[in-house]
């Protein structure tokens, strides 16, 4: 029970599109990823998804519509709803996720960024 920085642990990778787990709570796990450019398309049949803009400028890509997610503010991505975050302008935007332990990282789609193993920092 002691404070997290977000800022040191962001500090403590550089790869991107690969979450690093920060803190359990129940049965959701908190996540830090940086992200740039695009990745994949893709769903979570049973889990909604949060995600918190800690740096940069999120575009979550929905098939009707693109909304625009600044510094200091969040989207949930509702169960079921297809989206694909992206960046822009080579951009690495850093976030913090909150999803059910077990969710997987591209829903039911295999691709080279899938990961399966996210690790604890």
């Amino acid at each position: 029970m002691t404070p997290i920085s977000l800022l040191d642990k962001h500090a403590g990778f550089t790869k991107t599109w690969h979450p690093h787990r920060i803190a359990k709570v129940n049965d959701m796990q908190v996540l830090l990823a940086k992200l740039q450019g695009e990745f994949v398309w893709h769903s979570h049949a049973e889990e909604d998804e949060l995600f918190q803009v800690l740096k940069g400028t999120l575009y979550m890509q929905f098939r009707d519509r693109t909304e625009v997610v600044r510094e200091g503010e969040l989207i949930v991505v509702p169960k079921g709803v297809e989206h694909c975050p992206m960046t822009q302008n080579d951009e690495v935007v850093e976030v913090m996720l909150f999803e059910k332990m077990g969710i997987a990282h591209t829903g039911e789609v295999q691709h080279e960024k899938t990961v399966t193993d996210y690790p604890e920092i």
